[in-house]
Parts: C-alpha cells; sequence; structure tokens
C-alpha cells in the first residue's frame, strides 16, 4: 500500500511494457501473448477461469534458462502492495540485478488494484490464480520445479503469510514486511475496507461484513490460520511508524496502524511454538525505503528454502 504509487504512474508504465514489443509464445496448443521487458525479464498473459480474464505475470528468468534447456529452477513469487500493482519490485528494487547469476524464477503476479490476493466474496479468485493457474503455467512453459518461496509487502505480506498458511506446504519458506497479519485485530477492519473503498469497489465484496461474516474473515485470515504455517520458515518486519514529522506523515501513519497486527500474529506462532525471525523496528515508514533492506535481511532464510547460496 505505498503512497508514492498513482493509477496514472501504473497506466504509464503498463503502456510503455506494451509498446516494447509484443511477441506470442505458443505452448500446450494455445498462443498467449508475453512481452518482452529485458534480457531475463518478460510479462505473460495468463488466461485466467479464476478472474474470468486474463491477468499478468512478470517473471525474471535465471542466467542459465536457455543454456541449461533440461534444467528447472525453483520459484520466488513476489506479491505487490495495494493501489500498485506486479511490475513495482522491478520499479521499486533492484530484484533484477539482485538475481542475475542466481538459479531461480522470479514470478510476480497480478493481485488486482487493491493487491489482497485472496479469493473475494462477490468477485474474482486471486488466490486461486496465483497458487494454482501461475504455477500452472511455470511448470509447464518455464521448467519451475516444485520449490517455492512467497513475499510480498503490505497487502502482498498479507498474502504471503495468508497463502502459505491456508495451504501448509506450498512453500518453503513466507516474508512479510509491513503486512496486514491479523485480519480481524481492532482498526484492521476499518483499514481493510478503506482499501477496497479507494479502487471504487463495495468493501463487502471482499469477505463480507466483518461482523455478520466473522467466519469467512477468519478463515482467510493469517493469524486464525497460523497452525498452517508450523515447518514454514517465516519472516516478518514491521516498523511501529510515526505520527507526524517533517515530510508527508502519511506512511508512518500506516505503518503504525499495522504494528499491533504484527504483534499479534507472532504472538499467536509463539503460543503454538512456531518458530518465526521478527525484526520490529523503531520509526519507519510504509514504503519502499523500509521494504527494501528487509527483503535483503530476510534473503538468506529465502534462499536456504530455495535451496540456493544466501
Amino acid at each position: 500500500m505505498s503512497p508514492h504509487s498513482t493509477p496514472v504512474s501504473r497506466r504509464t508504465v503498463t503502456r510503455a511494457a506494451a509498446a516494447a514489443g509484443l511477441t506470442v509464445l505458443f505452448a500446450a496448443g494455445r498462443a498467449r501473448a508475453a512481452t518482452r521487458i529485458g534480457p531475463r525479464t518478460l510479462d505473460v498473459s495468463v488466461p485466467s477461469a479464476a478472474l474470468g480474464r486474463s491477468a499478468p505475470v512478470r517473471l525474471i528468468l535465471p542466467s542459465s534458462f536457455a543454456s541449461q534447456p533440461n534444467r528447472t529452477y525453483p520459484v520466488l513469487y513476489l506479491l505487490h502492495g495495494a493501489h500498485d500493482d506486479y511490475t513495482s519490485w522491478t520499479r521499486e528494487t533492484d530484484i533484477e540485478a539482485f538475481t542475475q547469476g542466481r538459479e531461480l524464477i522470479v514470478a510476480m503476479p497480478d493481485a488486482g488494484p487493491t493487491g489482497i490476493p485472496t479469493a473475494w466474496r462477490n468477485g474474482p479468485d486471486y488466490e486461486t490464480f496465483q497458487l494454482e493457474e501461475v504455477p500452472a503455467l511455470l511448470r509447464r512453459d518455464y521448467r519451475a520445479s516444485g520449490v517455492r518461496a512467497v513475499a510480498g509487502v503490505s497487502t502482498g505480506g498479507y498474502g504471503a503469510m495468508a497463502h502459505a498458511a491456508r495451504h501448509p506446504g506450498a512453500f518453503g519458506a513466507a516474508a512479510s514486511y509491513s503486512g496486514i497479519l491479523d485480519t480481524t485485530a481492532p482498526g484492521v477492519p476499518p483499514l481493510m475496507d478503506t482499501i477496497v473503498a479507494r479502487e471504487n469497489l463495495a468493501p463487502a465484496s471482499l469477505w463480507g461484513n466483518p461482523i455478520l461474516n466473522l467466519l469467512t474473515w477468519r478463515d482467510f485470515n493469517p493469524r486464525a490460520r497460523a497452525q498452517g504455517l508450523r515447518g514454514t520458515a517465516l519472516y516478518v518486519s514491521n516498523g511501529s511508524g510515526i505520527g507526524g514529522g517533517g515530510g508527508d506523515p502519511l506512511p508512518g501513519v500506516l505503518e503504525s496502524a499495522l504494528w499491533p497486527s504484527a504483534h499479534l500474529f507472532t504472538g499467536a506462532l509463539a503460543l503454538l511454538g512456531i518458530s518465526v525471525t521478527t525484526h520490529f523496528y523503531n520509526g519507519g515508514g510504509h514504503d519502499w525505503a523500509y521494504w527494501k533492506p528487509e527483503f535483503a535481511a530476510s534473503w538468506p532464510m529465502l534462499a536456504r528454502a530455495l535451496g540456493l547460496p544466501e
């Protein structure tokens, strides 16, 4: 949920990427549109029954992909935040340069404008898209192995932990940077409603009313499903945020709003005896200036889960 991202900039980026050149890949008897972004980076349009439309996933392929055609690769899924899109990790970080020479596939799937990758009550099923349809494409066309890890920022951090908790064993590791990790914590349901409403969507279209449909809210809540994270390597980071000061106070306010939720989540893990690496730091803002070093700090854990050198 980066306050510095706007719909206009996303559309501009998308148009620029499309103008870079459209090619057609043929696999399994079907044509798919793919846009080459760089030597190792491409955008693939994935036909999705779960979404009722085609949706994009940005891929960074390993350096040896062409020279070792019989090799399979582990996959690191990177999930974007609210009011942003699947291009955010390559736009805001050096993930392309960072993975140069590392033998993995990086997949950055679309999660819609809210960045909440879940099965919406009245809408698309981004959970199925990210956990079934994109992996099927990667196995079929890009030689992905069954080894996976997932990380995300903000609502993508929610997605990383929710996916791993709701589908035990699907990921060897999950990392959340300023994620929404207890969706029923005090003050969090109104925050979720605000995220949805900002994209001109009805708040109830997510999981329904947080009181009348409490069971649904709990079912998609990482804290409530924490038992499913046993055996998964975990990393959680969050700042305490700030209430004011110089510059734009919004990133600090947003970060502080998620501080209790993160602690309730890690507290639930502790009660269950589930190990988690945490970095709770003073101050900080809900933006990439803090998320980039947190990704770097979590990389050794992610690399181990992917079977890669740190």
